[in-house]
C-alpha cells in the first residue's frame, strides 16, 4: 500500500492486539483514515497476553480470511488495504459505535440477519487453506477442552461453585454429540457485540463484523449465541427469528441454547482466574451455565 501517513493515534476501539488509526494520502484516493492492526505475539501487552489462549494464536489465519474468504461473502466487513509482512493488518477505517454501545433491537436484529446470511454463503465444507495456516476446527476435542482449562484454572475455587464443574462435565457430552451433528458453515468464531460495528447507510445499516481471529468451520449456532449474550428470552427469540430470515433455513431454539451453553462453558476455560475480564464481559457464567443446562433438561 503506497500511502504517506499524516498522522497516527490508537484506536479506542478495544482488542487484544494492538491497533492504530492513520491518517493517510492514498495516491488515488486521497485523505482517508485506515487502521493498521499488528497480529504477532510478542505485540501483545501482559494483560491481554494472559487473557488469549495461546493454542488458538495464528497470525496468518485473520489475513487470510480478508483476503481470500470474506470477499465471496456478503458485504460489511471493512475491505482489506494490505497485509503486510511484520504480522501487519490494514483495513478500511469504519465510521459507527461498536454494537454493545446501540440500545436498539432492530439494528441488533439487522446483525442477526447479516449473520445469517454470511453463514448461508458458506454453508457446507469449508475452503481449504495454504500449508501452515488454519482455521479453529470446532469439533468434539475443542469442545471439551474448555472444561478441562476450567479446572486446571480453580474456577470452582475461584467462583464458590464446589460441584458445578463436576455437575456440568456429566452433562455435557449431550451437548458436545449435538453441536458436532449441526450443519456446519463457516464462524466468526467471536460475534460479540463487541466485536460488530454499526455503520449508517441507506436502505440499511451497514454490520461490519471485525476481529477474524478465531474463524473456523462450525455449527452457525455458536456465533447466534456469541450475538445473544445478556438478552432476554424474548430478545434472544426476535434475534433468532431474524437470523433465520437471513439465512433461509430453521435454527431451532434449543440448538440456539445448547450453543449457548457451548458459550458459557467456553469463558469458564478462557483464561486463568488472575485475569479480570473487561466490564461488559463480567458474568456469571457458572450460573448461567447451570441454568441454561437445566432448562434443556440435561
Amino acid at each position: 500500500m503506497n500511502a504517506k501517513v499524516l498522522s497516527r493515534r490508537p484506536s479506542a476501539y478495544r482488542t487484544s492486539f494492538p491497533i492504530e488509526e492513520l491518517e493517510v494520502e492514498l495516491p488515488e484516493h486521497g485523505r482517508a483514515t485506515i487502521v493498521c492492526k499488528w497480529l504477532d505475539w510478542d505485540r501483545l501487552d501482559p494483560t491481554a497476553r494472559l487473557a488469549k489462549p495461546r493454542f488458538l494464536h495464528d497470525p496468518r489465519r485473520e489475513p487470510f480470511v480478508y483476503e481470500r474468504l470474506l470477499p465471496l461473502g456478503p458485504p460489511g466487513p471493512p475491505r482489506l488495504l494490505e497485509a503486510a509482512g511484520g504480522g501487519r493488518l490494514c483495513l478500511e477505517w469504519i465510521d459507527g459505535p461498536n454494537l454493545f454501545q446501540v440500545g436498539e433491537l432492530e439494528l441488533w436484529e439487522a446483525a442477526a440477519a447479516w449473520l445469517g446470511h454470511f453463514h448461508a454463503t458458506f454453508d457446507g465444507a469449508p475452503p481449504v487453506l495454504p500449508d501452515g495456516c488454519r482455521l479453529v476446527e470446532r469439533d468434539p476435542a475443542f469442545y471439551r477442552r474448555w472444561l478441562i482449562r476450567a479446572r486446571e484454572f480453580g474456577v470452582r475455587d475461584r467462583l464458590g461453585g464446589a460441584a458445578a464443574l463436576d455437575w456440568l462435565a456429566a452433562r455435557h457430552e449431550p451437548v458436545v454429540e449435538a453441536l458436532t451433528a449441526m450443519d456446519r458453515t463457516l464462524l466468526h468464531g467471536e460475534f460479540y457485540a463487541s466485536n460488530v460495528l454499526i455503520a449508517a447507510g441507506a436502505p440499511s445499516p451497514r454490520v461490519a463484523a471485525v476481529d477474524w481471529e478465531l474463524a473456523g468451520p462450525g455449527p452457525g449456532a455458536l456465533d447466534l449465541a456469541a450475538l445473544v449474550c445478556g438478552w432476554p428470552a424474548a430478545d434472544r427469540e426476535a434475534m433468532r427469528r431474524a437470523y433465520v430470515r437471513g439465512r433461509g433455513r430453521e435454527l431451532p431454539a434449543r440448538d440456539l441454547d445448547l450453543a449457548r451453553l457451548q458459550v458459557a462453558i467456553q469463558w469458564l476455560g478462557w483464561a486463568p482466574p488472575e485475569w479480570e475480564p473487561p466490564p461488559d464481559q463480567r458474568r456469571d457464567w457458572v450460573g448461567e451455565a447451570v441454568e441454561i443446562a437445566e432448562g434443556l433438561g440435561l
